[in-house]
């Protein structure tokens, strides 16, 4: 990412807000919407921009789970670990993802950043386990072969689009 088009729309994002300290949590949600993370030259001019010290900002961005201090891929894979997903085996669903994506437990988006797989404690869905969200969209009664497929979809969609 080039730091002049970070500044541009870090800048246009703060005018929506008009500067104001307390939207803070507002602008990195923005921001990260745009990057899929924050990056550390957008966190120092939100400060900046806001007339807070970076060490807030930071310690804003760090402390709620959402906001990511890495870049993430395209499309976010979320695995429910919780105790119903985790009974209903959501491990095997993990296992086979991180094999076909090439992924690890510290190594959570792919090389060509087309996936992030992250593990949650609940997604709030005990009742469908084992869940697995992708985008956001919540996929019941998972199986590692109905997430590798999933998976196919997805790469044969981005295929098509390029």
């Amino acid at each position: 990412m080039k730091k002049e088009s970070c500044d541009a729309v870090v800048d246009q994002i703060l005018a929506h807000y008009e500067h104001r300290p307390s939207a803070l949590i507002a602008v990195m949600q923005d921001v990260q919407a745009q990057y899929r993370y924050l990056p550390a030259e957008a966190i120092e001019q939100i400060a900046e921009g806001l007339g807070i010290s970076v060490a807030k900002a930071y310690s804003v961005a760090t402390f709620y789970e959402n906001f990511s201090l890495e870049a993430k891929g395209k499309h976010i894979i979320r695995i429910c670990d919780g105790t119903a997903c985790h009974v209903r085996r959501s491990i095997p669903i993990l296992e086979a993802l991180r094999r076909e994506l090439g992924v690890s437990e510290k190594k959570k988006t792919t090389d060509d950043m087309l996936f992030t797989l992250e593990t949650v404690s609940c997604l709030g869905a005990c009742g469908l386990a084992p869940v697995m969200t992708l985008d956001d969209k919540v996929h019941p009664a998972m199986t590692p072969e109905k997430a590798l497929a999933l998976i196919d979809e997805i790469r044969k969609e981005e295929s098509a689009d390029a």
